[in-house]
């Protein structure tokens, strides 16, 4: 039933406007940030962390908004009303403000979503944008001393919040947004043969080893070999390119450091796989490690 809901809303094709409309007002909010722009962007997709920012912001509204509802339950016991109703306010806030700090990294990563993915997306945001909202009128209740129409207002949001997780879910676990998806590593720990160093013509080149897809590349002279998909949503290496000592993805403008494959810009934030690499009579050799097998085919 439930894998039918996610199903149905990824092919709500009429929520592609409304989505295209998002994209565009979000690259302007973005451009306003001049030349701090990409600093932010990184901040926000979690680059820094080496692992999506956003989920791990979404723990704290969700923790914070369950806290204070068990302090409301706890406020029903006589004579402590006043302090579990205090305590309770204060968790509240923490999730509100939580909830602003997911929705803003939320809407960082959704951008570089596709389809049935960002459809989802959409809906998963505006569900989290009406929670936050009630959570918001729960507050104002609250502070006014209408407790109980507060705490029904905190729990109507909170059973919101769970539905909108569970959507969460499905993108990160069916979708894949925000896994790595580079692939498999490279693991062979002999030198391998992979193309002549004349077959490299300005433009990665994509070979085989041992059933592995590997990208090379050159840089400055340098020979490169990196992973065969971006860690970001798999874009083919192999269609990137160099830019001032930096590899870039060809769907969202990933920059990984040339040779080390570290993100330099998001979207991705797991590093691009990157290998050892030597020219022995005019052929490039690359390895990986802790693998006996060897198998190269070049493409």
């Amino acid at each position: 039933m439930q894998s039918q809901v996610v199903a149905t809303l990824g092919r709500q094709t009429w929520l592609d406007r409304p989505t295209y409309r998002l994209e565009h007002a979000l690259t302007f909010a973005f451009a306003l940030f001049g030349r701090n722009r990409e600093r932010v962007a990184n901040a926000m997709h979690g680059t820094w962390l080496g692992h999506p920012l956003h989920p791990a912001l979404t723990s704290l509204p969700t923790g914070a908004v369950a806290t204070s509802l068990a302090l409301d339950a706890a406020s029903a016991l006589p004579g402590r009303a006043e302090a579990f109703r205090g305590a309770s306010r204060t968790a509240l806030t923490v999730g509100i403000i939580g909830s602003l700090g997911a929705l803003a990294s939320g809407v960082t990563d959704w951008q570089h979503t596709h389809q049935e993915s960002r459809r989802i997306g959409l809906v998963h945001g505006v569900a989290n944008l009406v929670a936050t909202a009630l959570y918001l009128s729960s507050w104002r209740d609250r502070r006014r001393g209408r407790h109980v129409r507060g705490i029904a207002a905190s729990a109507f949001g909170y059973g919101i919040t769970l539905a909108s997780g569970y959507l969460g879910g499905a993108l990160v676990y069916g979708s894949g947004v925000g896994v790595d998806r580079s692939g498999a590593v490279l693991t062979v720990d002999r030198w391998t043969p992979v193309l002549p160093v004349t077959a490299l013509n300005g433009r990665p080149q994509r070979v085989e080893v041992d059933g592995v897809g590997v990208v090379i590349c050159q840089n400055d002279g340098q020979v490169l070999a990196v992973g065969e998909h971006c860690p970001h949503l798999g874009a083919p290496m192999c269609d990137g390119w160099i830019d001032d000592g930096r590899l870039v993805c060809p769907w969202h403008g990933s920059r990984f450091a040339c040779p080390s494959g570290e993100v330099l810009r998001g979207p991705a934030t797991a590093a691009l796989p990157s290998y050892p690499t030597r020219i022995r009579d005019g052929v490039v050799e690359v390895r990986g490690k802790n693998s006996p097998a060897v198998k190269a085919v070049a493409k």
